[in-house]
């Protein structure tokens, strides 16, 4: 998820536009748009430090060096089960009624037998949220399952797609940067260009305000 790292980023260190977007390799312009609240929808910040993703020591090898660029963490190997229920560590369990909600507001042609095997719960929970008789349906809050770190990306994308192609549903567009992001990102870059602002990496970052870098 690079654009949700990218605003944990923006909004937690004080590295370059530049070292943030070789990081989650998009656009320094994305990263810009971000920054400045500009992109079509604000991303909820994913923590590449807690997800394992990043060292501490790297954001201030940037910090010290503006023309350092940061390595990702392979980390360990993780244990794959070939049988029984998912395995969940214990400081995430209280997320998964949220992870429930988002897939129950957010993909309903998803099955209650899909949702179980995705996040690891019963079928009795997930029907408790879906008819709201939860215990706890107050506090509720539906987040998304991958920020939360219930399941992987891709395991969610591949069930989202099979779940719509049993159900006859067409598979609806990732927008949360706008559909169009090419177009965002040349009119970012003619105002930059506008301003005659050299967008050469190798040169040490300079501070700007929203004024001074939107300003037309």
């Amino acid at each position: 998820m690079p654009h949700a790292t990218a605003t944990w980023l923006v909004e937690n260190s004080g590295l370059s536009f530049a070292q943030i977007a070789a990081f989650c390799q998009i656009h320094v312009l994305e990263v810009q748009a971000i920054a400045d609240e500009t992109a079509a929808t604000k991303l909820t910040p994913r923590d590449p430090v807690r997800a394992g993703e990043l060292a501490m020591a790297e954001i201030e090898k940037g910090h010290a060096d503006p023309s350092y660029r940061m390595r990702i963490s392979s980390g360990p190997a993780q244990v794959r089960r070939t049988s029984g229920p998912r395995y969940t560590p214990l400081a995430k369990r209280q997320d998964k009624p949220d992870g429930i909600a988002w897939i129950i507001k957010n993909h309903p042609e998803i099955t209650d037998g899909q949702i179980s095997k995705l996040i690891g719960t019963t079928k009795t929970t997930i029907a408790a949220i879906r008819n709201r008789e939860h215990w706890n349906i107050a506090n509720i809050t539906p987040k998304d399952p991958v920020t939360l770190g219930l399941c992987a990306q891709r395991e969610l994308d591949a069930l989202v797609a099979a779940a719509a192609k049993k159900a006859g549903v067409a598979p609806v567009e990732d927008g949360r940067l706008g559909a169009d992001r090419e177009a965002m990102i040349a009119e970012l870059r003619a105002e930059r260009e506008a301003l005659n602002v050299d967008p050469d990496e190798n040169e040490a970052p300079r501070e700007h305000t929203a004024e001074t870098l939107f300003k037309s």
